[in-house]
């Protein structure tokens, strides 16, 4: 029965019986973690023997005989660029593979952008002192850290089931030539799990901005991670772009950090060529080249696009049961109570949830002091402010099975006490 059909005596006795259970929880001293989107141990465990593919009776040799225990190759092994360009959708010429963190390749991006021209007759970014980022939201937080760090004012953006609002898009960047980008997960969205449609794609394609240097910032983290049998599909931007004949607007990333191993994998970046003209220029400065032999380890390990299919099967079947906690867990709980919206993503690592309006950082608060630990309130907005006080992101994949379910419980019991305090006092 939904909570908007109590009345307050009925809501009165609810928050004690739910005060009763959230006690109890409190008192067992748990100590739970779902904080960040990390893989588990049961997914490391199934990438452990690249550890063992290249050792002291390995020539280190790639495919075309480099020997990769040397200096060079700014761009990464050849197989490897190939390898990356089927994960990305673009061409292999295209892609320079780096080192373990797209997170950093991004960052590295962003600063390139702020002390050199990406376009001719354009200043950097730092000259421009009102600059400007749309950042669509509920988002990923470490996105939002790299433009406040580079002092950009960010502009939030509605997402809707389709991606970021387009109308919103095209009518901001085609007016102001102080957005200088924007930053997207295209597919399984963090967090709200949703993969951009075919016409958000093409709008971005064929934006018109006031600023030559605007860039799309494409991060691809999620680009082989289904959870679904039908994974979704996601239109190449890069393909879009040329047929719009805007090719220098997608800067592209991916990685295999939630597909190996987080603290060693392998990322790449992708763009037109006159854009990687500039981009290689720094890292010609800042680098001889990358870990050549943790590429080779990864092309040993997979081979090709298929054997990273194959091992994103065994993901699935660890991932899948734990998302399906958490949706079960919301839809015996929370439901009935119509208190609270969520997504059910196909693939991804994370579960967004709208709790209700003004209880989300209550809420966080309330489960840490019960033993849980979330992503903070608030994080998935800029400056982590959330105008509603309603998004929480959850991340499934890290807690055994067993502990998970415990999790939930503790989340549902804070959401519907939070959830009936405010009704009330909205009441009083």
């Amino acid at each position: 029965m939904s909570y908007s059909e109590f009345s307050k005596n009925e809501l009165l006795a609810e928050q004690e019986k739910l005060q009763k259970e959230y006690d109890s929880y409190v008192q067992k001293g748990l100590s739970l973690d779902m904080s960040r989107g990390k893989p588990c141990s049961e997914q490391l465990d199934i990438s452990v023997h690249m550890l063992d593919i290249v050792n002291s009776g390995h020539d280190c040799r790639s495919k075309n005989g480099l020997d990769c225990r040397n200096y060079g190759l700014i761009d990464g092994l050849p197989s490897c660029r190939e390898l990356f360009s089927e994960f990305i959708q673009v061409k292999p010429e295209q892609v320079m593979v780096g080192g373990n963190s797209s997170l950093n390749m991004m960052f590295d991006t962003i600063s390139c952008m702020m002390t050199t021209s990406i376009a001719e007759g354009c200043a950097p970014w730092y000259e421009v002192k009102d600059r400007k980022f749309l950042c669509p939201v509920p988002g990923y937080d470490r996105h939002f850290a790299i433009t406040e760090y580079y002092g950009f004012e960010m502009i939030p953006v509605p997402m809707t089931e389709a991606g970021p609002d387009m109308d919103v898009v095209e009518k901001l960047v085609s007016s102001d030539p102080s957005i200088k980008g924007i930053w997207c997960v295209p597919k399984y969205s963090n967090p709200t799990g949703i993969t951009y449609s075919d016409e958000t794609v093409r709008r971005f394609a064929n934006l018109k901005p006031a600023a030559p240097d605007f860039r799309i910032m494409w991060d691809d983290a999620y680009c082989v991670h289904d959870i679904a049998d039908e994974g979704d599909t996601l239109l190449s931007l890069m393909d879009e772009c040329e047929k719009a004949g805007n090719p220098d607007l997608p800067i592209i990333f991916c990685s295999t950090s939630k597909i190996t191993f987080p603290g060693s994998g392998v990322a790449a970046m992708a763009s037109s060529e006159a854009n990687m003209k500039v981009f290689r220029k720094r890292y010609s400065c800042q680098t001889i080249g990358y870990d050549k032999i943790n590429m080779l380890r990864h092309m040993l390990f997979f081979k090709d696009f298929d054997g990273v299919k194959a091992h994103m099967q065994k993901h699935k079947e660890i991932l899948k049961p734990r998302f399906d906690v958490v949706i079960n867990k919301f839809n015996e709980y929370l439901k009935p109570c119509d208190i609270a919206k969520w997504n059910t993503p196909r693939g991804g690592y994370f579960v967004s949830i709208d709790v209700y309006p003004g209880t989300a950082k209550e809420v966080f608060r309330m489960c840490a002091d019960a033993g849980l630990v979330l992503t903070s309130a608030g994080a998935t907005y800029p400056l982590g402010f959330d105008p509603q006080d309603s998004n929480i992101r959850i991340a499934p994949s890290f807690p055994p099975l067993s502990e998970l379910e415990v999790a939930m419980d503790v989340f549902c019991v804070c959401v519907r006490l939070c959830a009936v305090r405010k009704i009330l006092s909205e009441i009083d």
